[in-house]
C-alpha cells in the first residue's frame, strides 16, 4: 500500500483564509454573530476577495454562497500544492466533494405560503406556483454536484468527479475513498473537500426543530453539554490535495503530513454507542496521538461520550475543538479537522494527530495524520 500525503490545504471561514490564521485561532476567541439570527448564533464567514480565486464575475453570480466558498477554498488548495498552473496535472486530478442541498429562494417561498392560506384548491395552487415561480437557474443551483462542476470550470480540474451527501459523514467518506484509492494505486492525486453556508434561516429552522442548536451566550464546544448542549453552525469551506508520496516526490511537492488512516461507521444511537464506536474506529487507526482535533458538535450526550472515549484513546493529549475555530460546518467539518492537524504537524507542534468527526445525528469518523 502506498503512503498518502497531504500536499495542499485551502480553508476559509469566520477566522479568515489560509492555514496559518486558523492555527493561530486554536488559542484565540472565535468570531460569532449573535444578532442577525437571534436567538441563534452563527460563525459568519469572513468574505474573501472572490476575484482572487474566481476571476469571472459571471461565474461568481451564478453560484450560491456555499459554492463560492467551496470554489474559493479549492483554488487555495491548488495554490498551496503548487498545482494551480499545471494543466496536465489538473486534467487527471480526481475530485471528491462533500455537499449538502441548495439554498432556498425565500421571497418565492413566502409568496407561496401566503397564497396557500386563501387558495381555493391548495394542491393546484402549489403545483402551479412551484412550476411557474421558481427560476430554472434555482433548480440548477440546488444540484449538489454543481460545486464539483464549478471547480472543474473555474480551476480546470477535469479528472473523475464524485459528490457525496450525508452531512458530517460525507466529509469523512470523501477523504476515506480518496485515501484508499491512492493507497491502492488506482489514482495518484485527489482534490477533496466540502463547503457549508450556515447563514441561512432555513438550515437554522431545520436544526432547531431537531433541538440541536445552542441558544445561550457563547461557550466553548466541549463545555456546552454541562449547560444543556447544542451546536453553533459556521460558514466555511476546506479542500485538501491528497496524493501518493511517490507522485508528490516526482513533481517536487513537499508533503505537509501523511494521512495514515481513515475509519468511518454509523452506530445505532443509544447511550454509550458513540463512545463504543469511537473506541472501535481508533483501534483501526492504530495510533498513539499526541494531539486531538475534535469535530464535536457540543450536543449533549454524544459530546460527553466522545470526551470519555478520548481519555482512553489519547490520555494526556490536548484536545482542540474545530468548532471553536470555525463553528460546526457539517460537510466541511472533517476536511477542516484534517487541515488543522496537518498544519500542527507541519509546524512541528505534533507528530501523531487524531481527528474525530461525530455526526450530530448519525455517523462517526476518525482520521489519523502523522509526520511526513
Amino acid at each position: 500500500m502506498r503512503d498518502v500525503v497531504i500536499t495542499g490545504i485551502g480553508i476559509v471561514s469566520c477566522t479568515g483564509e489560509g492555514l496559518d490564521v486558523h492555527l493561530a485561532a486554536l488559542s484565540g476567541a472565535p468570531k460569532t454573530d449573535a444578532e442577525t439570527f437571534a436567538p441563534y448564533a452563527v460563525h459568519p464567514v469572513t468574505a474573501p476577495e472572490w476575484d482572487r480565486q474566481i476571476p469571472k464575475k459571471s461565474d461568481q453570480r451564478q453560484m450560491e454562497a456555499w459554492q463560492k466558498l467551496g470554489c474559493y477554498a479549492a483554488g487555495l488548495a491548488l495554490d498551496s500544492a503548487g498545482a494551480k498552473e499545471d494543466a496536465e496535472l489538473k486534467n487527471r486530478m480526481q475530485l471528491i466533494v462533500a455537499a449538502g442541498g441548495g439554498e432556498r429562494d425565500y421571497a418565492v417561498d413566502g409568496q407561496i405560503l401566503t397564497g396557500l392560506r386563501s387558495a381555493e384548491n391548495p394542491g393546484v395552487f402549489l403545483n402551479e406556483h412551484l412550476m411557474g415561480d421558481l427560476r430554472p437557474t434555482l433548480f440548477l443551483a440546488q444540484l449538489s454536484n454543481l460545486l464539483a462542476g464549478n471547480i472543474s470550470i473555474v480551476h480546470g480540474v477535469t479528472g473523475g468527479s464524485r459528490t457525496f451527501m450525508g452531512e458530517e459523514s460525507s466529509g469523512v467518506d470523501a477523504i476515506r475513498i480518496a485515501k484508499e484509492r491512492i493507497a491502492a494505486g488506482q489514482d495518484d492525486i485527489f482534490l477533496v473537500g466540502g463547503a457549508y453556508n450556515a447563514e441561512r434561516p432555513d438550515v437554522l429552522l431545520i436544526y432547531e426543530m431537531g433541538g440541536f442548536l445552542w441558544k445561550k451566550p457563547y461557550a466553548p464546544v466541549l463545555s456546552r453539554p454541562a449547560d444543556g448542549g447544542g451546536m453553533i453552525l459556521g460558514s466555511a469551506a476546506c479542500f485538501l490535495v491528497l496524493e501518493s508520496r511517490e507522485h508528490a516526490q516526482a513533481r517536487g511537492a513537499e508533503p505537509l503530513a501523511v494521512l495514515s488512516g481513515v475509519a468511518s461507521g454509523r452506530s445505532r444511537r443509544k447511550p454509550g454507542s458513540v463512545e463504543q464506536a469511537l473506541h472501535g474506529l481508533s483501534k483501526q487507526l492504530d495510533g498513539k496521538p499526541d494531539v486531538v482535533i475534535s469535530g464535536a458538535t457540543g450536543v449533549k450526550g454524544i459530546t460527553e461520550e466522545e470526551l470519555a472515549a478520548l481519555k482512553d484513546i489519547a490520555p494526556g493529549a490536548p484536545v482542540h475543538a474545530s468548532g471553536d475555530v470555525i463553528g460546526h460546518t457539517m460537510e466541511a467539518q472533517a476536511p477542516a479537522g484534517v487541515a488543522l492537524a496537518a498544519g500542527l504537524i507541519a509546524n512541528g507542534k505534533a507528530s501523531d494527530a487524531l481527528v474525530t468527526s461525530i455526526g450530530h445525528w448519525r455517523g462517526e469518523g476518525a482520521m489519523r495524520v502523522t509526520k511526513a
